[in-house]
């Protein structure tokens, strides 16, 4: 960094250049030329505030540059197309709802409201549009929010770990 004390001439051909009307740029250009120095544009200005030359009431005789024409730059259109890697999509159809299959067993019908702690959760209704959805209510198993019936029901054949390989060989089909 260079020191602020400059040298007489340096600060006299500042002052000269400011005269001129040469901006700051140009003149730390110009005295590094002149005398072998490294002055940068900010090292200018602080220069030229210290002396008093700097401010508002400093000469705009310099004619500014005209700013250049841009011209729109044209881009080429290129095709647009999938990557191969990316494979499209399967379309499905829309199909029916499942009805669920009922276990035999006459459900309370309650509704969530009249539900209490120990009762089933097995939904009923709701099917259609406006229609009440109402719950088993009948007494729920142990570690499970279904009576023994509707337990089974929603669990399907087999035992967990046979469930949990059905799903995992759905879900790698899926991802295939």
């Amino acid at each position: 960094m260079q020191s602020t004390n400059w040298a007489s001439e340096h600060s006299e051909a500042l002052r000269e250049y400011l005269a001129k009307g040469m901006s700051y740029s140009e003149i730390a250009d110009s005295i590094n030329a002149k005398f072998k120095t490294a002055y940068s544009r900010n090292a200018a200005i602080g220069r030229a505030t210290r002396m008093g030359l700097a401010g508002s009431d400093r000469p705009k005789d310099s004619p500014n540059p005209q700013p250049k024409q841009h011209q729109p730059q044209l881009y080429k259109l290129r095709e647009r197309s999938a990557p191969e890697f990316i494979r499209p999509l399967p379309i499905f159809e829309r199909t029916a709802t499942a009805k669920l299959r009922c276990v035999e067993i006459d459900p309370r019908h309650l509704s969530l409201m009249e539900l209490e702690r120990g009762d089933c959760r097995y939904p009923y209704g709701g099917d259609e549009e406006g229609e009440a959805i109402a719950f088993c209510g009948h007494p729920r198993r142990k570690g499970s929010s279904y009576c023994a019936p509707h337990f089974h029901l929603t669990r399907g054949p087999g035992t967990a770990s046979e469930r949990a390989a059905g799903i995992v060989s759905l879900r790698i089909v899926e991802v295939a």
